[in-house]
């Protein structure tokens, strides 16, 4: 049974997931660092929010974790990289707090155009200073919506309903997204500016988006506009800030994130025109209790299925695409596997072709598992997640194509790797649409199913060659359960590829290796499907 330890504090919820679906838990929050470090080794998977940071030592000593689970959006507290390597998944919950995050952007909106805050503290002082808070109407007003995907689309359609008319900077959605939330589309952050009376920010902190709304940006505003940031700290640089609002450019500013948190002490907060809130986005009973759920179901779905949702290093797939490709998952695995053991490494380049079905479905996991079958047999602790990235630091280039057109198959995939040693490849096809087959090995016609004790022979297709082989095989009392051959007649050699019941010895590999007219003679072991 997976074992899982939740580390920070987090709705029961969770718990009751976790026990339900059969995977055993832990709620551990708030230990200090040395007795995480403890404890650490003895679980399949970790569930954080943002108080436990899983860098460093922490990640070393969780020898055992396959997945992260961060109940929430952010993940800057993880190293992504780091888990990347060790083939951890990362999993985020971006849909759980995004409506509360949403409603806490148009609340600072609203707090800040009517001075709401200042207001409060001015009344609860005693005072009755009706005239110093003269506010800005919203209806007919223009909001500038930086980054419209899951929040901030929310985002655009409340302030929508406050008779604002919308604008949008995302170079990542398409004139018909825009024209379907009802929004304008704006092109550069500068024209957005410029535009605008209330700009609001929701885009993750990344090195493009650091400083994002610096000086130069903050100058193009109208005078007495307003900033909202409910997104991430360090995407508003807090000097220029600091400065605007000082000199009055700024009517006001609203912020929910700083650069430094837990910020205790920042210069902004001597400025009566800008509002604060302690990173609460999040923080509300029913998103606390969403985005628990939400990484509990997901992790078990994984520890249990191997279903990725809502990853932030590997594809996600649903659990339709996880039926559908689970034939296609272990076809290429096998062929990875295949490869990985019947040519030496030193690989240099290797290309993945889809053809027919196969060039219409989500490619990159299978890519991801047939990279796990090749470095597996010459590596230790690679698996889908890490398989591409470790490919790319020993200098092997991949590529990937796929065609539509179907040739005698309606779905093939073909796996060719360049290296030391020359090239290979090996094509294989679904029966049924369910059943995997390798359909040639180094472009000679041959059909074998991909699995069990395979010897690869090849050899100058001459006379008596199958009848040596046998004869090998029959004085070393191997079984043969199959044998399938094909031959190139351009250059006058023939493929065989041997099922046995046993593992061959490599005593025995050495004596079909010594027959006359032998070329090649390379074992594998795939194993039962």
């Amino acid at each position: 049974m997976p074992k899982v330890w939740i580390a920070d504090k987090m709705s029961s919820r969770a718990i009751e997931v976790f026990k339900t679906r059969g995977v055993d838990v832990d709620y551990k929050p708030g230990l200090s660092d040395e007795e995480k470090l403890a404890i650490a080794g003895d679980y399949d998977a970790i569930a954080v929010r943002s108080s436990t940071t899983l860098k460093g030592g922490l990640l070393d000593a969780a020898k055992r974790v396959k997945v992260i689970g961060r109940a929430g959006i952010g993940v800057d507290n993880i190293d992504i990289e780091g888990c990347s390597r060790r083939g951890i998944v990362v999993m985020n919950t971006p849909f759980g707090n995004t409506i509360t995050t949403a409603e806490l952007a148009v609340s600072h909106i609203v707090a800040a155009a009517r001075m709401i805050p200042q207001a409060s503290a001015s009344t609860r002082a005693g005072k009755w200073e009706k005239a110093r808070f003269m506010g800005m109407e919203l209806t007919g007003k223009k909001a500038g919506v930086i980054g419209a995907g899951n929040i901030g689309a929310i985002v655009c359609d409340r302030l929508k309903g406050l008779h604002m008319s919308v604008f949008v900077y995302d170079p990542f959605i398409s004139d018909e997204r825009a024209a379907a939330m009802g929004v304008a589309k704006i092109e550069t952050v500068e024209e957005l500016a410029e535009t605008v009376d209330v700009l609001t920010i929701h885009v993750p902190l990344l090195d493009a988006t650091r400083n994002l709304i610096n000086a130069d940006i903050i100058a193009r505003m109208k005078k007495g506009s307003i900033i909202v940031n409910c997104a991430r700290g360090g995407i508003v640089d807090e000097d220029a800030l600091y400065d605007a609002c000082k000199s009055g450019h700024l009517r006001a500013a609203a912020l929910d994130v700083y650069a430094n948190e837990p910020a205790r002490d920042n210069q902004l907060f001597e400025l009566d025109n800008i509002s604060f809130t302690p990173h609460i986005g999040a923080s509300t009973d029913e998103a606390q209790e969403n985005v628990a759920v939400q990484v509990a179901e997901q992790m078990s779905d994984y520890l249990l299925s191997g279903i990725v949702k809502n990853a932030v290093n590997v594809p996600s797939l649903s659990e339709e695409e996880q039926r559908l490709l689970a034939p296609y998952l272990l076809l290429t695995e096998r062929m990875g596997r295949f490869i990985g053991q019947t040519m030496k490494p030193g690989y240099s380049r290797v290309k993945v072709s889809f053809e027919g079905h196969a060039s219409h479905i989500n490619r990159k996991p299978l890519i991801n598992t047939m990279l796990q079958g090749l470095l597996s047999q010459s590596m230790e602790d690679v698996n889908a997640v890490n398989a591409g990235m470790l490919a790319k630091d020993r200098g092997i280039e991949v590529a990937e194509f796929a065609c539509e057109a179907q040739d005698r198959f309606s779905t093939l995939i073909k796996l060719e790797v360049e290296g030391d040693e020359g090239n290979r490849c090996v094509s294989g096809t679904l029966f049924d649409e369910s059943r995997p087959r390798f359909v040639s090995f180094d472009t000679c016609d041959v059909e074998m199913a991909p699995e069990g004790n395979l010897i690869v022979i090849q050899n100058e297709d001459k006379p008596g060659m199958i009848a040596a082989m046998g004869g090998v095989l029959s004085a070393a009392n191997i079984n043969i359960g199959d044998f399938r051959l094909g031959r190139r007649e351009d250059a006058k050699t023939a493929v065989a590829i041997i099922q046995v019941d046993t593992s061959p010895s490599q005593e025995v590999l050495d004596q079909l290796a010594a027959l006359p007219d032998m070329l090649v003679v390379r074992y594998a072991k795939l194993g039962a499907m």
